[in-house]
């Protein structure tokens, strides 16, 4: 056995068939991450409750406040007029802890159970959830109080997406990866979502149940997780996935036309049938240096660093970008916001299927991002102007900006985590997975940090920003793009020549 069977197993295993087992883990490591979204997206629709206009509110008689005063109604300290770089500093001590922790989190992640550590990591991030939330409860008032929740909030979350990915990795073969992964990873969006409903309850009442009803439900998820999660098919009697597919194969001919095709599946088959035989031998866990060497990963980490930035400055800002402009309550715009995440689910399913049906996975993300600029320049000038503009642009730009960030952080990682010059070795799945979304977890730090600091100056310069950031995300994919282009024409002079010689032969 590779690790300790959860205690909820004996109940699977009347219904043993590797489907639905397969199955079941899709489905444990979906709630997993939701729960995990959806206690980062509260702050973003708190903000607008935290500072706003007073004096459209009736001051109660009571209050202590001056007659005149248009901030009596803030939470304090973000009562003040630098309330946007203070909140820019509470979502950053989150994301800089993120981005940090996320590379150390690899490394253990390879070496502990990973029920055990996502257990770990999802009663404390339910804690720490919680406790932002309860400084409304305590009347809590100190900036360091939040930003030092936020800091280890940040922390503890890292244990989530290396886990999940490795143990999706562990149960799923490239096959239709792509496609499985995309559709998986709408737990993203679906937990943003439910984070923005949630907080929208109370945020106009009790703001501080907004985080303590999420925490609650992520440290219940925890236990679930505990319980339930099977780490390997082997531990299960299941036979473990094949790793390698035809894309690896077409790159590799194009720039090595003596490696053949039947080669590298007869070494992934290889190496799928030893981990099979012998279920009891543990690879070394690949060094951070050495997942770096990876072919592919420092492109992807990197254009993962400006598609993050994007994304996440939606995350925390669309809400109050919403309120400003279009002045609606703090609940509406939270509720609108959805739709952002609404379209990104569309959109990484849909860049899923393109990339599994063209073996594109480059490509595919090049080709979202060339997009995703006009889109965002045309929502920020033309999506407010109506209801319905704003739905249907909201939903583009979602499909858009999020299909290449979901790709990456899903079925390219887990691609490059199981790359065929691992030879076998599956215990660089988590740690490749940590550099990947670590490097991009700079870019999602960075973007809530410059909206903060530019969005003073105009809204307009924020989205200059973001769409600078996507064009960046693009460049930096080019050399692999022109590899699947040539591994493209190498397999289509194959099948013409296979045709040609067909064709002589009758």
């Amino acid at each position: 056995m590779r690790s300790s069977l959860a205690p909820g197993v004996w109940f699977l295993r009347a219904f043993s068939r590797d489907s639905w087992y397969r199955g079941f883990i899709l489905l444990i490591t979906f709630l997993i991450y939701t729960c995990y979204h959806m206690s980062r997206k509260p702050i973003s629709v708190v903000k607008s409750r935290l500072h706003h206009n007073c004096s459209e509110m009736i001051q109660p008689i009571s209050d202590t406040h001056r007659l005149n005063d248009t901030t009596w109604c803030n939470w304090a300290p973000f009562d003040q007029s630098n309330y946007k770089e203070l909140l820019g500093a509470v979502d950053n001590a989150f994301l800089v802890a993120y981005a940090i922790g996320m590379f150390i989190s690899g490394i253990f992640g390879e070496r502990l159970p990973l029920r055990y550590y996502l257990t770990a990591g999802m009663l404390l991030s339910g804690l720490f959830t919680s406790l932002f939330g309860l400084g409304y409860f305590w009347n809590i008032h100190a900036l360091w109080y939040f930003v030092l929740i936020q800091i280890c909030n940040g922390l503890v979350q890292t244990t989530g997406w290396p886990s999940v990915v490795t143990c999706v990795g562990n149960w799923f073969g490239k096959g239709k990866r792509g496609l499985i992964m995309g559709i998986w990873n709408s737990h993203t969006s679906v937990g943003n979502i439910l984070g923005s409903l949630i907080a929208g309850i109370w945020v106009d009442e009790q703001w501080g149940l907004s985080f303590v009803v999420p925490g609650i439900i992520t440290a219940v998820m925890g236990l679930v997780t505990f319980f339930f999660l099977i780490e390997y098919p082997e531990d299960v009697d299941c036979s473990p996935p094949q790793h390698h597919g035809e894309l690896e194969e077409n790159v590799d001919n194009a720039e090595d036309p003596g490696n053949g095709p039947h080669s590298n599946r007869e070494n992934g088959l290889e190496s799928a049938v030893t981990l099979s035989k012998e279920p009891s031998a543990q690879p070394a866990a690949i060094s951070f240096f050495g997942a770096l060497w990876i072919p592919g990963v420092v492109e992807f980490s990197l254009c993962l660093l400006f598609a993050k930035l994007v994304s996440y400055t939606f995350l925390y800002w669309l809400p109050l970008y919403i309120f400003n402009v279009v002045h609606f309550t703090a609940k509406e715009s939270g509720d609108l916001s959805t739709l952002f995440d609404v379209g990104g689910i569309a959109g990484g399913i849909l860049a899923g299927l393109i990339s599994d049906y063209t073996n594109g996975r480059a490509t595919t993300c090049c080709v979202m991002l060339i997009l995703a600029a006009p889109m965002m320049f045309l929502y920020n000038y033309v999506g407010q102007s109506g209801i319905s503009i704003s739905i249907v642009m909201l939903l583009t730009c979602g499909a858009l900006v999020n299909g290449p960030y979901a790709l990456i952080t899903t079925a390219v990682s887990a691609d490059l985590g199981t790359h065929k010059s691992l030879k076998g070795n599956a215990k660089a799945l988590s740690t490749v997975t940590a550099i990947i979304d670590g490097t991009g977890s700079i870019g999602a730090a960075l973007g809530p940090l410059l909206a903060g600091l530019i969005s003073p100056t105009g809204w307009n310069n924020v989205f200059y920003m973001l769409i600078t950031a996507d064009i960046l995300a693009c460049l930096l994919l080019c050399r692999l793009v022109y590899k699947e282009i040539l591994g493209w024409r190498s397999s289509l002079s194959r099948d013409r020549g296979s045709s040609v010689a067909l064709t002589h032969a009758r």
